[in-house]
């Protein structure tokens, strides 16, 4: 049964119509992911050396910094990490049984580079370890907990992508385990050192992963098992229907019609509704950097353009996956890309001036904070705004509107075209930014970034028409892409 389960996969690789581009991405991935394997091996045997001359013990060291590099790691699943497990309606129409299909789902993700990459480091480690002295069926118990650790991580990933409370909760505490560290109100890692030293120390210790390891794979594997049916998830129960014309956009022709199409899209959808959410939690990163006296001073335009910019980054850089599912029969249409884009942007501007001026409670930081978040603002409308519709041009992952699951997004949907452009959208400003302080003060490095807002406003029309056109080159390579359901 699980031959069969390998040959339907190859199957569906190769019949793909987009496989020769799967075929050069997956090569490019493999050659990344040797790159990292050698990372790996290197961090791996060199580790205990480096921590040895800087006069620390490796072992308690490692196990000091073990909590974040876990954290890491699930972070990185969460964005980058595939779950097979979505792929298996197809399935449910032949005559397979139903734990086989979640087995054989839930069995491929201990395949995954994001599992085995780790052991590169730990078991090098270990062994030099061993070389060095220590006790070899401790460091055999110490790794085989830490390789546990590694495939709760694994099983985790697959819950929180998959359950929005859970991911919340997830994020929540993220957020109030960060800010505690940063302010040095608590410190996580005097509870964790000492567990993960207990692999070592203590015999059974090393269990107690184990434990928890099946313990998650019994939860993931029962809750998939009672959601594999065709139609778990698409009832949902509305206790009140409402319609809304939103007839005062009418006025502004053709973009007020997307603007319309766009204000309906987030009010009644739960994944466009995340954004908004999303946009009052970026509110308060600047709280992190207001105030702190330790770290570098270009990193205050960085939290003015975040804490301005929420909505920005949030919704604009799935501009235009958000139409994915009626993307085709807008084509068919004649719609100018040129209003298309501009409602897009209008969003935007409007999002970026309501987050401004929400933020003035910086204002008890003092004017120069609050006048930093300005600029920040001034720098989204004129350049970020410009760089997130240019990058939907290359953003080809749909999104299911209709999906209550899933809500916070995509959170695999990294784009290499997009992250490029993501580039100038953070660095661009910081640059400007330093070398107004460099070789000036506050006063001429606010005005270089703002300025350059200005530049990209005045520039808009130009800008414009060197998306639409993008947009019009990637028309058909995004309809098909859209088409790919799986």
């Amino acid at each position: 049964m699980i031959k069969k389960f390998v040959y339907l996969e190859w199957k569906a690789f190769i019949r793909s119509a987009s496989f020769g581009k799967n075929l050069a991405m997956k090569i490019i991935i493999g050659f990344l992911m040797i790159y990292f394997s050698l990372i790996f091996v290197a961090m791996g045997v060199g580790a205990f050396y480096v921590l040895k001359d800087m006069k620390l013990e490796p072992l308690v060291t490692v196990n000091k910094f073990l909590f974040y590099y876990f954290l890491l790691d699930l972070i990185i699943r969460l964005l980058l990490q595939s779950i097979p497990v979505l792929n298996i309606k197809p399935l449910l129409v032949l005559p397979f049984k139903k734990p086989t299909i979640v087995h054989f789902s839930l069995g491929k993700t201990a395949l995954s580079f994001f599992n085995w990459v780790h052991a590169l480091f730990f078991i090098p480690f270990s062994v030099v370890l061993i070389l060095n002295g220590y006790d070899v069926v401790e460091i055999i118990f110490w790794h085989l907990g830490i390789m546990a650790m590694i495939y709760i991580n694994n099983f985790l990933n697959i819950i929180l992508s998959n359950i929005d409370k859970l991911f919340a909760v997830f994020v929540v505490a993220i957020i109030v385990l960060g800010g505690a560290q940063y302010y040095k109100l608590f410190d996580i890692t005097l509870f964790t050192t000492p567990f993960f030293q207990n692999f070592y120390d203590i015999d059974g210790v090393f269990l107690i992963p184990i434990l928890i390891l099946i313990g998650l794979y019994i939860f993931t594997f029962k809750y998939f098992e009672k959601n594999l049916y065709l139609d778990a998830g698409l009832s949902v129960k509305h206790d009140v229907a409402s319609t809304e014309n939103l007839a005062w956009l009418n006025q502004f022709g053709t973009l007020g019609t997307f603007l319309k199409n766009d204000i309906k899209l987030i009010k009644r959808n739960k994944r466009s509704k995340t954004t908004i959410v999303m946009s009052v939690i970026f509110l308060f990163y600047g709280l992190i950097f207001f105030g702190n006296t330790h770290q570098p001073p270009a990193m205050q335009i960085f939290a003015g353009i975040f804490v301005s910019g929420g909505f920005l980054f949030v919704f604009g850089q799935f501009v235009p996956s958000w139409d994915s599912s009626y993307y085709q029969l807008m084509m068919t249409q004649n719609i100018p890309y040129r209003g298309y884009i501009t409602a897009k942007w209008w969003l935007i501007v409007i999002a970026t001036f309501i987050s401004t001026i929400l933020a003035s409670f910086y204002l008890l930081y003092g004017w120069e904070v609050y006048l930093t978040i300005v600029v920040g603002a001034v720098y989204n409308i004129g350049v970020n705004s410009h760089l997130v519709l240019l990058g939907g041009a290359f953003t080809k992952t749909p999104i299911d509107l209709s999906n209550a699951g899933g809500a916070f997004g995509d959170k695999k949907a990294f784009n290499v075209n997009s992250m490029l452009l993501s580039l100038p959208k953070i660095f661009l400003p910081l640059v400007l930014y330093w070398l107004g302080l460099r070789f000036a003060d506050k006063t001429v490095a606010l005005s270089l970034v703002a300025g350059a807002g200005v530049l990209g406003f005045i520039f808009k029309e130009k800008v414009f028409s060197l998306i639409e056109k993008r947009y019009k080159k990637e028309k058909y390579s995004t309809i098909s892409a859209y088409k790919q359901k799986s």
